[in-house]
């Protein structure tokens, strides 16, 4: 008894590894995809993260504990805009408090500085919808990191 539960157990658990693999590599080659139709070049870092630096900012970037002041627009690759600040008026939250992907992204850019991440589903929401946002989303943000 004891060996067929074993068994089960790892059958689940190769299951559940295999389906997050793949959900990896279909967000992947969505964002490869979107940025060849939009004939845009971004660097992938070791988590999967693609970015896009348009203006670098101040060579002091901020750290996983600070405040950040930001301005942002976020959409879907079909260009489905879920968020965005209003004109003028940026937003300050702590960065340990946001998606994966904004913690490892925000500091890629210096005060002032301003770019795109493009977040697979596994560093932002997952397999979970979240308002407007359905499951397994690559997630694109517009960014202007105003302060810290």
């Amino acid at each position: 008894m004891k060996r067929y539960l074993f068994l089960f157990f790892l059958a689940v658990t190769l299951g559940w590894s295999c389906n997050k693999e793949d959900q990896a590599e279909t967000d992947r080659n969505r964002i490869v995809q979107y940025l060849a139709d939009n004939n845009l070049t971004a660097i992938e870092d070791d988590t999967g993260l693609f970015y896009i630096i348009e203006v670098p900012g101040g060579a002091e970037k901020p750290v996983l504990s600070d405040r950040v002041t930001v301005g942002y627009k976020g959409y879907l690759t079909n260009k489905t805009v879920f968020d965005q600040t209003a004109a003028n008026q940026p937003v300050a939250f702590f960065l340990d408090q946001v998606i994966v992907g904004w913690q490892i992204g925000i500091p890629k850019f210096g005060r002032g500085g301003s770019g795109i991440l493009l977040v697979p589903s596994r560093l932002g929401y997952g397999d979970r919808r979240v308002g407007s946002i359905p499951a397994n989303s690559v997630l694109i943000f517009e960014v202007d990191l105003i302060n810290f």
